[in-house]
């Protein structure tokens, strides 16, 4: 076996006895490099053995300097047969990975075209000929473990009928009397005979069938087709078992692996004398022991290699992180308009609150480099713009999309803070630390020495201490073990794959929680009883803008907002500077800023708000109240009656009066505590000529009223007085928006208030009274407008 790594310089002294024939051409400097990964056979003469290119990541070092496993030359593994360097669990590493990328690349082959949205026309990257089988022409020997496995695969598809009459021969004069052993050994029953002859019947209840030895044919298909089960198992490949021998699995077939394999078949194989059993008793053989005995036959050119292994590693982690999600988000979001196309995308839970079911989406690049390498700037630069697209895109969808296509998308902006949702970005890179395919997937290891060491993250922003910002992110390094994605992509079993990656989905999310909380402190609100929260963070907007966002739902049943704070550690903000930036020399300017900032921040919001810790993703309605209180919003500023304006009716005579309901608490606190950062209260009515309690805006009595008086549903009084500042129609969507809670009618026209005032006491029901009396279609709660002269009746 001969191997080779892909993109390593060779010399083309080295290498040009293995690539004969091949075409291969060396650069200026007599050096040669493969772009290709996978394996070929060369029948030529002088070479008549199988050449493995491996994938780069196997590589660590400078360029030029590059070892394999940390100390074997490239060159020297070249003939890794000889090569004494190479240890048996190196060599048992190579086997395996040589069986994991042809299966990598098969599967890849079957659905390459499937992840592009275009035309499907253009040119493969896999270059595929015939695999290797028996035969009766040209021999060689078989070199890899790969081989042996394609070899029984073949010998399955190739060998049907010679199975089929094994069997048939097998199973012929079963379940016939044994006799002599039925007389000698069961007991017999006599009776007499129906027809009254005389003549008596014995019969044997528990029959003794013949039973045969153990048959040597029998027991090499039951190890055969054990081997291939295990094949499929394993590495996935597509097998077809078309009898019912009871198989060797599990703690039975590790220990043949282990040994018993090669001893067992050692021990029968004298029983064998047909080509075929022959031929297929040195198949198992070899793959319990090597392959050098098994001949194969070579009479067409045999390879399977794919010419940019780096697509092929991002359909890897494509498939196994995002899956077929990728195929159900918008065209606009894979395939940017900008020309960026991104790797991976899928929709997660949000980073900001554990509890809720709300997604986000999740960016990731991955990256297929030697061992050890550092991302690039542009890299990082072009990860940036992908989130920024996103946010864009998602921009011009609510501000500008039909309500049709803005349902099942996720707003990124947040309405009451202004503030951005965290978009969580990420690369994915190979390595081989080890040499198995371990579970193993981990933020990148920065507390390697100077010189070895990789960022765990990249942060991109525009102002230092805005997280909750559009142009704020975040960028996390992980590492994954490289045999362990391509051997689980290989085997294309779909339950295995997706428990995998709704792990891998939940430890990212995790993960960059835990990356955010080492930069930032977050921190929980809620407002004072007296102060309106989202009309402070609108009068307070450049202090708390990128600091504050609102991922949580209000207290059951009350309007008590909850938000979520997050300030920079100023002490990152100096490592940041230190280590990053490398201007130590401003490093301690910056993390006395960040401090100052924070400190200025927290003073003026806790004048307003309480403000306790709280873990990001954490619930605040979880916490004590001790840290967080409950508190019962006060809907309107209680100004005794002492110091209300009197405004005498007998002054307002002619002028319009509308006498209105407050139904219930929600209602109360719409007009007190509109959403959307509105300043003004307001009471609502019905807009329509046809609908139920509905007003005619054109009637001067409903768009000239002056004054609103209110009172509670049930009660006999007056609950409040205001003067009206001025009148608006506003649609069903605007009330939503506003907080009024299951508008049931398109268009209502509202009354904003101007100061709160007082006319004195009124008899709520004798108004009523006369008003049923006046119209037959009065219904309770509906609006009564009357003149001044007209209330005068009703003042206590």
């Amino acid at each position: 076996m001969r191997i080779l790594i892909e993109e390593y310089q060779y010399d083309y002294e080295d290498v040009c006895d293995v690539l004969k024939g091949f075409g291969v051409l060396q650069d200026v400097e007599g050096k040669v490099s493969l772009s290709y990964v996978g394996y070929f056979f060369n029948p030529d003469p002088d070479v008549n053995d199988c050449v493995f290119i491996l994938p780069k990541v196997l590589l660590e070092g400078d360029f030029g300097k590059e070892k394999v496993f940390g100390h074997i030359a490239p060159r020297d593994l070249i003939h890794a047969d000889e090569c004494k360097e190479l240890t048996s669990e190196e060599h048992t590493f190579i086997y395996n990975l040589s069986v994991w990328i042809y299966r990598a690349i098969c599967v890849f082959k079957d659905h390459e075209f499937d992840r592009m949205d275009g035309p499907k026309n253009q040119p493969s990257i896999v270059l595929y000929r015939r695999a290797p089988m028996l035969g009766n022409t040209k021999k060689r020997r078989a070199s890899t473990f790969l081989d042996v496995l394609l070899a029984l695969q073949q010998w399955n598809k190739d060998n049907e009928s010679f199975v089929m009459f094994i069997v048939k021969n097998l199973h012929s004069g079963l379940n016939k009397i044994n006799w002599t052993r039925t007389i000698s050994k069961s007991q017999a029953v006599i009776q007499e005979s129906i027809s009254h002859s005389g003549r008596q019947e014995v019969s044997y209840i528990n029959p003794v069938n013949k039973k045969r030895q153990i048959n040597f044919d029998e027991e090499l298909l039951v190890i055969y087709y054990s081997i291939l089960q295990h094949m499929q198992d394993e590495y996935g490949f597509p097998v077809c078992i078309n009898v019912n021998f009871p198989l060797i699995k599990g703690v039975k077939f590790k220990r043949y692996m282990n040994g018993y394999g090669k001893r067992r078949l050692k021990q029968i194989k004298y029983k064998y004398y047909s080509d075929k059993a022959l031929e297929l008793w040195d198949l198992c053989y070899a793959f319990f022991d090597r392959p050098e005995n098994v001949t194969l036959n070579v009479d067409q050119r045999e390879y399977l290699l794919v010419k940019s292994f780096h697509v092929v590693f991002e359909a890897i982690i494509d498939e196994l992180i995002a899956g077929d999600q990728r195929k159900q988000l918008p065209k606009e979001l894979k395939d940017q308009p900008d020309g960026k196309r991104v790797d991976h995308m899928y929709q997660y839970k949000e980073l900001t609150n554990n509890d809720n079911d709300d997604n986000i989406y999740y960016i990731g690049d991955s990256k297929y480099y030697k061992r050890g390498n550092a991302l690039g700037a542009e890299s990082i630069y072009k990860q940036f713009t992908y989130a920024r697209n996103v946010i864009q895109w998602n921009l011009d969808l609510f501000n500008d999309g039909k309500k049709e296509d803005q349902a099942g998308h996720i707003k990124l902006r947040d309405d009451a803070t202004e503030g951005y949702n965290i978009i969580p970005n990420f690369f994915i890179s190979a390595n081989q630390n080890e040499l198995r395919a371990a579970d193993d997937i981990h933020l990148i290891d920065s507390e390697k020495p100077e010189g070895q060491r990789r960022q765990e993250y990249y942060l991109s922003r525009q102002y230092d201490n805005r997280l909750f910002d559009r142009d704020t992110f975040l960028l996390a390094h992980y590492d994954v073990n490289f045999l362990f994605v391509v051997s689980l992509y290989g085997r294309n079993n779909s339950s295995s794959k997706a428990a995998w990656r709704n792990r891998v989905r939940q430890m990212f999310r995790k993960e960059i929680q835990k990356m955010l909380e080492k930069n930032f402190d977050f921190y929980a609100m809620t407002a004072h009883a007296n102060v309106h929260a989202e009309e402070y963070i609108k009068e307070n907007f450049q202090s708390v803008l990128g600091k504050v966002f609102h991922p949580f739902e209000n207290r059951e049943g009350s309007d008590q907002q909850y938000f979520s704070l997050a300030l920079r550690k100023p002490e990152k903000e100096y490592e940041y500077y230190k280590n990053v930036k490398h201007d130590a020399v401003h490093a301690e300017e910056a993390r006395k800023k960040i401090a100052d900032e924070n400190e200025q921040v927290m003073f003026e919001l806790k004048q307003a708000f309480y403000v306790a810790p709280c873990s990001l993703g954490k619930d605040p309605r979880t916490l004590t109240e001790d840290v967080m209180p409950i508190v019962e919003p006060r809907p309107h500023n209680e100004i005794p009656k002492q110091f209300l304006t009197m405004h005498y009716l007998e002054n307002y005579a002619e002028t319009t009066i509308l006498v209105g309901i407050v139904n219930g608490l929600d209602h109360l606190h719409w007009i007190f505590s509109r959403k959307g950062g509105k300043r003004d209260d307001a009471y609502n009515v019905r807009l329509g000529k046809d609908v139920h309690g509905g007003v005619v805006k054109s009637r001067d009595y409903v768009k000239h009223a002056k004054f609103v008086v209110l009172y509670m549903d049930g009660e006999n009084k007056v609950y409040k007085a205001f003067r009206v500042k001025n009148t608006g129609e506003l649609s069903r969507d605007q009330m939503l928006k506003q907080g009024y809670t299951n508008p049931r009618h398109d268009r209502y026209f509202c009354y904003f208030f101007d100061e709160e005032i007082t006319l004195g006491e009124f008899d709520i029901n004798g108004i009523i009274q006369a008003e049923k009396s006046k119209s037959a279609v009065y219904d309770k709660g509906m609006p009564i407008f009357l003149k001044g002269s007209e209330m005068i009746k009703y003042r206590k």
